[in-house]
């Protein structure tokens, strides 16, 4: 059980991924601000950290994140703009380059469901559990969900999990795009952990920053504005190094040594 003594966010170094723990397993992780505090602090350090290359994201015991925690959400009608304003955007996650990978290891519901989209990857298990939770609560859907779940699983799917606030497990959360990958519970830290060791070794800082700030552009942006973007990037990327240290690497049959993304770049 956490004490108020122990961390909200567990950080653990693995070569060049960092994993981070949600650590309040005897409330499934739920979210407060004091554990947003934490948990935005620990990626904002991971990103400015050359040595950091990718970032795991589970929850501690049996699960990912339920939620607001209910102790926090009792007094919200009576809350202020200026309590519910916080100084980080909610959506900070987002604007992180370095890769975040999901392991989500059990209930990821409301809020919690909101960040494990907020993710690039995600892993889970059969047993996950996946409910959007806002209308079961008089709410509506926060932090961006509306304009980030239908664009991972498409118009009419988004508006049954958010207007229905149903469970969906691991399995189907998978069979609709909610999941990239279904790991088996006891191999599910491991598998997100490989995963981000492959990212961390084999890929150039640059480009997946450089990707990820794309794709989050051609959203809300036509073919041909893509089109044009990626012809400017594409000339920035062959007078740059990694081009020529990932050639080099591929017919030397050897692993590739990128540089550090520098915290002024992207």
């Amino acid at each position: 059980m956490t004490t108020s003594s122990e961390p909200l966010v567990l950080t653990e170094r693995r070569g060049a991924v960092l994993v981070l723990t949600l650590n309040r397993p005897d409330r499934l992780n739920a979210w407060t601000d004091a554990l947003e505090d934490e948990y935005f602090a620990a990626l904002e350090a991971g990103d400015r950290d050359p040595d950091v290359r990718a970032i795991v994201v589970t929850g501690a015991g049996r699960g990912f994140c339920a939620g607001a925690d209910m102790d926090d959400l009792s007094g919200a009608q009576d809350a202020t703009d200026t309590e519910i304003d916080r100084p980080r955007p909610r959506h900070l996650p987002l604007t992180i380059r370095t890769p975040l990978v999901a392991a989500v290891n059990g209930a990821a519901a409301g809020l919690g469901l909101v960040e494990a989209l907020y993710c690039d990857v995600r892993f889970a298990s059969p047993q996950a559990l996946f409910l959007t939770s806002f209308v079961r609560r008089g709410l509506i859907a926060e932090y961006g969900v509306s304009w980030l779940l239908p664009r991972i699983v498409g118009h009419s799917r988004a508006l049954d999990l958010l207007l229905s606030g149903r469970r969906v497990d691991g399995e189907e959360a998978y069979r609709i795009g909610l999941v990239d990958h279904l790991v088996p519970a006891d191999e599910l830290v491991e598998a997100a952990v490989a995963y981000a060791q492959d990212l961390a070794t084999s890929c150039s800082p640059w480009s997946i920053a450089t990707i990820k700030a794309q794709v989050a552009l051609d959203a809300e942006r036509s073919f041909d504005a893509s089109v044009d973007h990626a012809d400017t990037l594409m000339r920035a990327s062959f007078r740059g190094p990694d081009i020529a240290e990932g050639v080099a690497s591929f017919t030397e049959r050897r692993p590739p040594v990128f540089a550090p993304l520098s915290h002024k770049e992207i």
